[in-house]
């Protein structure tokens, strides 16, 4: 039965979901093994596929079609959710080996970022998504692999996934007086380091020092003898980011930061981190209009618009998979 709040999703933003949590392609390095974590499979009651030796359950066939119908998605959805896990079972393997996937952190930021996107808080989000027979462990794994699989196409392909130069030329010329504009952001990072053995009994207390620390914070040519002067802070540079770049974790609180002052604090893998913004200028050269236009076709709805590289990719993996379908 249909959970009595589930009419309270914006569905356009279910059916674009995915093409949200891929723009978050980012240069962090995230910890190998989280990606098992995010995806931890459930007890189920029966096998419904096995890719690669790994189980798709019948249960999590169940959780895939109670998710589409609450995009309202029409046809077969035994068989469309059935065909979605294996794909994402390729994906995940793919992410896997690639080295690419999101962290736990990135992947509640952006729960949290849909919940508000719908008016509601995630304690109320994961209640609609339990009792509409989706469950917050699926819809999860849904989030992490949508942003971990556009990073993997990125590292199989390197810069042939980029647009090409004469395209981008081209798009330009029929821009006009209308040619992208965009920020463009030099960064450092700012960590305030929690060791993972340390994290449930220091974490409150690094999230007050990280807080306190911004309201001193001298800028960044002074942030490496500034952090010197803290115990266990360390100081990354980033270097240059145009805003449809930047990390999607980041992207909301860098947009609405001041040059020369800091975001506010996230917990992370590594801690406490915030970001300094050590410039940010308008640009509108070849580089920014190349981003612009990616950011643009990522974000539009529809089978014709997907990464033809990402496709690619897929049936790379498909044609050299072991895959039993019951």
């Amino acid at each position: 039965m249909r959970a009595p709040n589930a009419r309270k999703f914006d569905m356009m933003r279910l059916k674009a979901a995915a093409a949200v949590f891929s723009l978050a392609l980012t240069t962090l390095t995230v910890a190998p093994g989280v990606m098992p974590a995010v995806f931890e499979a459930q007890a189920a009651s029966g096998v419904a596929a096995v890719v690669n030796g790994t189980p798709i359950t019948t249960v999590d066939v169940q959780h895939r079609v109670n998710f589409l119908k609450l995009q309202r998605t029409g046809g077969n959805l035994g068989k469309l959710a059935k065909e979605q896990l294996i794909n994402e079972a390729l994906e995940r393997q793919a992410v896997l080996d690639t080295r690419t996937s999101v962290s736990a952190a990135e992947v509640d930021a952006a729960f949290a970022r849909f919940a508000a996107g719908n008016k509601l808080t995630t304690e109320k989000l994961t209640g609609i998504l339990n009792q509409a027979g989706v469950g917050v462990d699926h819809f999860k794994s849904f989030i992490a692999i949508s942003m971990s699989w556009p990073r993997a196409v990125q590292a199989r392909f390197g810069a042939a996934n980029q647009m090409n130069p004469g395209d981008v030329g081209a798009r330009i010329a029929a821009a006009g007086a209308n040619r992208p504009k965009v920020n463009e952001y030099i960064l450092k990072q700012v960590i305030f380091v929690v060791p993972e053995k340390r994290r449930n009994a220091i974490l409150g207390k690094r999230k007050a020092e990280a807080e306190a620390s911004r309201k001193k914070f001298p800028g960044c040519e002074q942030a490496k003898a500034f952090a010197a002067t803290m115990h266990d802070v360390a100081v990354k540079d980033l270097g240059r980011f145009l805003e449809p770049e930047l990390p999607e974790l980041w992207k909301p609180l860098i947009s609405k930061a001041q040059a020369g002052g800091t975001t506010g604090t996230q917990a992370t893998p590594n801690g406490v981190e915030y970001i300094a913004i050590c410039s940010k200028r308008e640009v509108s050269d070849d580089a920014a209009a190349a981003a612009v236009f990616r950011e643009e076709d990522l974000k539009k709805p529809g089978k014709d618009n997907v990464d033809p590289n990402a496709k690619k990719y897929l049936e790379e993996l498909r044609a050299k998979a072991q895959i039993s379908s019951k």
